[in-house]
């Protein structure tokens, strides 16, 4: 076998992580330093992730199979709002344009999709934000050696809240001066999602409309509208979150900065800079491939269950 290299700094465990990725133990410590107390340290390479596989490898053996789902709760916080503001906001605003457009100026009514869409995330977007926060820095969380375990939803935003005391006096925090620091990243998430709504919906529209046509022709029942609201969805959900990776890959990393100073100093234009100098398109578009596979069945799902919903309670509506 090959011979195993002992040094000051790293002890055997650099070797256990060196052989392969499958040797990146539980116990080793990031930061390549031997921590009294807390065993063997890692090499770098134990926490630089691969891929998509990679990354659910080595958090379910370094962190536990159940840190994969870190942040369900706040991601089941943000879904209801988020969900009940948009689609209802989207729903009438584009009955609104498409009405104003037949009665005024028709050539508005094909970009009416576009405009709800876009007005309608929006509105979720900012009354969600603080929500959205703290569901990303939970899923960020890096579980130290010494055991400690993820914050909640609640305590991540006082966490937020609390990097005020830092570069500011305590009083700040009753102010609205320090709440707005759960609004951190707001700016990026608009620049994400406003056109991920966009051409979400721009897509999504003439699909379900084709696909409609296609499978129900007069009549439509329940699975008639979930097959083409699902499939229209997880097309246009596809296409949308492959086209705005970048500006999600901007959001990310604000809301995941912990520096105050610099959380305060950093817009989405200074951050896609800095990757494209350091990670080139590569760093642009990293995560491209699960935020796709993500964002193409949740958008189905949501879109193809409102519908339904919709579907049975006018004709409840109706039988009345």
């Amino acid at each position: 076998p090959p011979r195993r290299r002992q040094d000051e700094t790293t002890g055997t465990g650099r070797w256990s992580c060196l052989q392969s990725d499958f040797r990146c133990y539980p116990w080793c410590n990031p930061g390549g330093l031997k921590l009294s107390g807390l065993g063997p340290s890692c090499s770098p390479e134990c926490f630089q992730y691969r891929g998509t596989m990679d990354v659910f490898s080595k958090i379910a053996r370094q962190e536990g199979i159940f840190r994969l789902w870190r942040g369900t709760a706040a991601s089941l916080a943000l879904a209801v709002p988020t969900v009940g503001i948009y689609l209802p906001s989207y729903d009438l605003l584009r009955n609104w344009i498409e009405e104003y457009s037949d009665h005024s100026y028709p050539k508005l009514r094909p970009y009416a999709p576009l405009i709800a869409g876009s007005i309608a995330r929006s509105l979720a977007c900012i009354t969600c934000s603080p929500i959205e926060l703290a569901r990303t820095r939970m899923q960020a969380f890096k579980q130290s050696s010494g055991g400690a375990k993820p914050p909640g939803m609640w305590k991540t935003m006082l966490g937020v809240l609390s990097s005020r005391q830092s570069i500011s006096h305590p009083e700040n925090l009753q102010t609205t001066r320090g709440y707005h620091l759960l609004w951190t990243g707001m700016g990026a998430q608009l620049a994400r999602d406003v056109p991920f709504s966009a051409i979400c919906w721009m897509v999504l529209e003439p699909t379900r409309r084709h696909l409609l046509g296609l499978l129900a022709g007069e009549q439509s029942n329940a699975a008639v509208i979930m097959g083409a609201n699902f499939s229209a969805g997880f097309i246009a959900g596809v296409i949308s979150s492959g086209a705005t990776c970048p500006l999600d890959v901007a959001k990310t990393r604000r809301q995941i900065e912990k520096d105050p100073a610099r959380v305060l100093s950093m817009n989405t234009r200074r951050i896609l800079l800095e990757v494209w100098r350091n990670e080139g398109i590569n760093g642009l578009f990293r995560g491209a491939g699960p935020r796709m596979a993500r964002a193409g069945p949740s958008v189905g799902i949501v879109v193809s269950s409102y519908e339904v919903v919709k579907h049975i309670m006018h004709r409840k509506h109706a039988e009345l």
